[in-house]
């Protein structure tokens, strides 16, 4: 369920293909679970961080990392971002497409894993990832895939629950430690980045929606500089 970014722009109701997911299936079936559980998973509104973090930033391309059900996308194409939300949950993805529809703005949605994803590198002036469930492999593939969609002068933006990297793992069989949390971005950053912000500070959540019971966040923000 992916329109192919490197064939233009499709229209905000363009419909979701029926297959081309590009990842891990079992990935794709535990989140589609999640979602089908329910009729909303999250509040609707856009991350705290995220609207605080983009104040001050002049709207360009960027790339939402694990979009859920679009409020993230739809608040940053009303802003004037060219956006590109990818999503492992088609389930997500069918509900993100039919709230951009109505709120009349244009996305393109991706179907994939960030690993799997097929996206141009180095060419989102903005990469967001807010609490996204990037499994951790040993060459460290989804930190690369994070830094390397950023374009030079771009930002990456990555924001997590604090206190979560630290828990043991629990009777559901969640593991931080197969998660990627942000230390792992910050350790891999060369010379040929800055980091402007890398705090734990108290959450600006949406009211309602799963994961509102978080109340501290830890963010990074890294600027490319070449």
């Amino acid at each position: 369920m992916t329109d192919d970014i490197t064939a233009g722009s499709p229209a905000a109701d363009a419909p979701l293909p029926a297959d081309g997911y590009l990842g891990d299936p079992a990935v794709r079936e535990e989140w589609d679970h999640r979602y089908a559980d329910r009729q909303q998973l999250w509040s609707g509104r856009p991350n705290g961080a995220l609207v605080a973090e983009v104040a001050g930033l002049v709207p360009g391309r960027v790339l939402d990392v694990g979009c859920g059900e679009g409020a993230d996308a739809v608040w940053l194409a009303r802003a004037g971002w060219d956006v590109t939300a990818l999503e492992v949950s088609g389930v997500a993805l069918e509900r993100a497409a039919g709230h951009a529809r109505d709120a009349g703005v244009a996305v393109r949605w991706v179907h994939a894993a960030l690993t799997e994803a097929v996206l141009p590198p180095a060419s989102f002036d903005l990469v967001s990832a807010q609490y996204p469930a990037l499994l951790r492999t040993p060459d460290a593939a989804a930190e690369r895939a994070l830094l390397a969609a950023v374009a030079p002068g771009g930002v990456l933006l990555l924001v997590h629950h604090a206190g979560v990297d630290t828990q043991q793992p629990d009777d559901g069989e969640f593991d931080p430690a197969d998660y990627v949390w942000p230390s792992m971005v910050t350790a891999l950053l060369t010379d040929g980045w800055t980091v402007e912000v890398n705090e734990q500070r108290p959450r600006v959540a949406p009211d309602g929606g799963a994961g509102a019971h978080h109340t501290d966040d830890l963010v990074l923000r890294a600027r490319r500089l070449f």
